[in-house]
């Protein structure tokens, strides 16, 4: 059975929330019967997305809404 958990792949200082948040990776590892295959990054997040949603304007890649950055 595969497996999906989020880790942190580094902490950065936000301009715009004035504070340290984490960017996070969701990586999924092969089921046991496939060990040959390497992890995947599946999708990407900031712990504090929610905050910079609440803003009046798109803040960057990670907060999910800014329409002018496509992260894969």
């Amino acid at each position: 059975m595969t497996e999906k958990v989020w880790q942190v792949e580094k902490v950065k200082y936000c301009e715009l929330l004035r504070r340290e948040v984490t960017i996070e990776n969701e990586v999924v590892y092969p089921a046991e019967h496939l060990p040959d295959q390497p992890p995947r990054v599946t999708a990407h997040r900031c712990s504090h997305s929610l905050e910079c949603n609440l803003m009046d304007k798109p803040a960057c890649a990670l907060c999910g809404t800014n329409p002018d950055m496509d992260i894969v």
